[in-house]
């Protein structure tokens, strides 16, 4: 039998404690490159509202994140002519960490080591519930998208392809 997992306190927890946002708390157990298809199959969410955080950076290296659907893929030629940049690709994994001061796997958009520019796919606006990285792999948490932009100041982009 499986033993009942708690939620744990992590910066993201803190900060959106911090600012009042009310999120209910999804533990699962991690599955190493598992992915949002993963957690979502395991706690029998959709893939399209669970919201991966992606740590990337533009051409001069300087980092960004992105949220985007599970089920879907950024376009990082779509992105960058969105945001001005001649071009965009993911940050290397210790350098993701670095960044964000969480572990790949982990990436939460809230409580980052470093405060970085946020754009989210805009279709995850329209969803009237998410669930998003909480800090820790393992671990997700349950917010009204508008989160993102209210508080992240996260701008709406049209970045999304299909995962092959």
């Amino acid at each position: 039998m499986a033993r009942k997992q708690h939620a744990p306190e992590t910066p993201a927890t803190r900060w959106l404690r911090a600012r009042g946002v009310a999120f209910t708390a999804h533990p699962y157990e991690y599955l190493a490159h598992g992915g949002a298809q993963h957690s979502a199959r395991v706690l029998g969410l959709d893939p399209s509202s669970v919201v991966k955080t992606l740590v990337m950076q533009d051409q001069d290296a300087r980092p960004l994140l992105v949220l985007m659907h599970g089920d879907r893929t950024v376009s990082t030629k779509a992105l960058a002519r969105q945001i001005g940049a001649k071009s965009v690709e993911p940050c290397a994994p210790d350098t993701a960490q670095r960044h964000s001061g969480y572990l790949v796997g982990g990436t939460s958009p809230f409580g980052t080591r470093r405060e970085m520019p946020v754009y989210i796919e805009r279709t995850i606006l329209d969803l009237p519930h998410i669930c998003i990285n909480g800090g820790q792999r393992g671990f997700l948490v349950g917010i009204p998208p508008q989160v993102c932009t209210g508080l992240l100041g996260a701008v709406p982009v049209d970045c999304a392809l299909a995962m092959d």
